[in-house]
């Protein structure tokens, strides 16, 4: 029983590497479409993790293609801040996919066309200066929600 964290082509090291923690320390899967703005060999990437990378079940995809072929019929939610709906209106299961979008684009348009139905936001102030939340805190807020919908697993 898990929940799959998606990152669509990370680009800055330390947001993935607290994320890889996080899916570590939670026993989410963390799955990374290329391109990456870094090498996963990177150590700034494995610093922000410490020692977790060894606890870490990662999937690499080579491309958005890749992970919609292979994943493309399972529960999808897409977190971007051009959704009408919050986290919280949506019902997170066991094994469902949450994809985040890169740092400085987000999500393609074509993906929120195609999956304008299981797109959330997280509610925050709007403001022409304030952008978004670091995609880290946004994983960590998401994946927390879902663990939580989901009796936290067996999470101690």
């Amino acid at each position: 029983m898990a929940i799959n964290i998606v990152l669509y082509q990370p680009e800055i090291p330390p947001n993935t590497g607290n994320i890889a923690r996080t899916c570590a320390i939670t026993g989410a899967k963390l799955h990374l479409i290329k391109p990456l703005g870094f090498s996963i060999d990177d150590k700034h990437v494995k610093r922000a993790g410490l020692d977790y990378w060894e606890f870490l079940d990662l999937e690499v995809h080579e491309d958005d293609h890749a992970f919609f072929e292979k994943y493309g019929h399972e529960k999808l939610y897409f977190a971007t801040t051009k959704a009408n709906c919050y986290y919280d209106e949506f019902k997170f299961e066991d094994n469902c996919f949450i994809v985040f979008g890169k740092e400085t684009a987000g999500l393609p348009a074509y993906i929120h066309e195609r999956y304008s139905d299981t797109r959330f936001k997280i509610p925050m102030r709007q403001h022409e200066h304030l952008r978004s939340l670091n995609l880290s805190n946004s994983v960590a807020i998401i994946l927390y929600e879902a663990l939580r919908q989901n009796a936290f697993f067996d999470l101690k």
